[in-house]
């Protein structure tokens, strides 16, 4: 008999709480377990195992940050469009590094079609059509935006910048900066 109060989706948010404190890495149903004091076996009624916790955490993350993006790029286009959608990406690594991670987990072909990624890819193609690039360019700059964005929060997160002067504000308004002049005077094939 499932344990009263527990369901799918209350795992997946308390495994997302999780892994922003522990890591993603950390995340098991063991763990989880635990932080409702409960054996295992009582959570293998709403998830199969760890890979499938792991996964539902992804999705959820993958779905608050498309929510966070969207929600900032209303109304705006250009660059402003572009700077809403990267510091929307980045304050959402910052505040929920646990789910951030579970949104780099490679998906299933077939659940990665089914899941949020599509939404960041139509609205990271949204704000590029404020550019005016033609494919294959504009698939290019899509993949020159999403390495840069977690590239930078990546090293950031990691503690890469800690030992230098420079701000890291500073630097990644510059970023936005190189990224917008270079978008406008995309070089031709």
């Amino acid at each position: 008999m499932a344990r009263a109060g527990l369901n799918a989706e209350r795992l997946t948010r308390a495994g997302a709480e999780l892994a922003d404190e522990v890591g993603f890495d950390k995340v098991t149903v063991s763990a989880l377990a635990r932080r409702f004091g409960v054996k295992d076996a009582s959570l293998y009624s709403h998830v199969k195992n760890s890979q499938d916790l792991k996964t539902r955490i992804a999705l959820l993350a993958l779905e608050e940050l498309a929510d966070r993006v969207a929600a900032a790029l209303a109304g705006r286009a250009g660059r402003d469009a572009l700077t809403a959608f990267a510091n929307a990406y980045r304050d959402y690594a910052h505040e929920h590094p646990g789910r951030y991670a579970a949104a780099q987990l490679p998906l299933d072909p077939e659940v990665a079609r089914a899941s949020a990624g599509v939404r960041h890819a139509q609205m990271t193609r949204a704000i590029l059509r404020g550019y005016d690039l033609a494919e294959p360019d504009e698939t290019d700059a899509v993949r020159l935006l999403g390495s840069t964005f977690h590239g930078y929060v990546a090293l950031e997160r990691a503690g890469s910048f800690r030992h230098t002067p420079r701000d890291t504000e500073d630097t990644w308004s510059r970023i936005l900066d190189a990224l917008d002049a270079l978008l406008r005077a995309w070089p031709k094939a």
